[in-house]
């Protein structure tokens, strides 16, 4: 199994769970600040050039919550046994997917990297993170995991995000949603979420975020 990894908070998703299920994997990097991920050569593993990807054998997956499912149902562990559960697995789960994901990408956009100082784009994106993290703040507060009493890929799912809440919220982070960062404090003790975070450690990778790097996470700007 080869894990396509560079370690932002898609990719960290998928860390954690590899980890959690503790399969060998072999962690390849993909240095996206420096392009890595237009090469043709990872192009034909995942033709959105983005991480993570995964390659099992012949079955190639790309896409964090894809590689979640695929890994949780190949295992048939961190999933609800009853069919209530997986139905909640997959609302909360594509919540992450289709809101909380791509607003906070937004958010760190407008907020970091954006050219312009650009007020309504900073606030819109800012005002729907802290709208997403309401909503799974409201659910936590009712139960235990997103998806009930199961510790399941959902919240794993959140954890790479919730990672990065602080680049995002400012330095208070998660202070202001409590059973948010409860989660993200009990997942984060885990020792599979700390050997996670402990992959960067064996990669050697651009830090600097400088106009080679705006180019490559950014070519279409540039294009037009």
């Amino acid at each position: 199994m080869k894990f396509f990894f560079h370690p932002s908070p898609n990719p960290m998703k998928v860390a954690l769970l590899l980890e959690e299920l503790q399969t060998p994997y072999e962690l390849i990097g993909v240095d996206t600040f420096k392009g890595e991920q237009h090469l043709p050569a990872f192009l034909a593993i995942n033709p959105n050039a983005k991480v993570p990807a995964l390659v099992d054998g012949d079955a190639t997956v790309f896409d964090s919550q894809a590689i979640l499912l695929y890994l949780a149902q190949k295992h048939q562990r961190f999933l609800p046994t009853t069919v209530a559960g997986q139905a909640e697995l997959l609302s909360w789960l594509m919540f992450i997917a289709t809101g909380l994901s791509p607003f906070s990408g937004q958010a760190v956009h407008f907020l970091h990297h954006a050219p312009e100082d650009l007020a309504y784009a900073k606030n819109r994106y800012l005002k729907e993170v802290e709208r997403h993290y309401r909503v799974l703040d409201q659910r936590l507060a009712e139960h235990q995991y997103l998806a009930g009493d199961t510790y399941s890929i959902a919240d794993m799912a959140l954890w790479g995000w919730a990672n990065y809440a602080p680049y995002i919220l400012g330095e208070n982070g998660l202070a202001a949603y409590p059973n948010v960062k409860r989660l993200f404090d009990e997942i984060s003790a885990r020792p599979a979420a700390q050997r996670a975070h402990g992959l960067k450690e064996q990669l050697v990778l651009k830090a600097e975020f400088d106009e080679e790097t705006r180019r490559n996470l950014f070519p279409q700007n540039q294009a037009s």
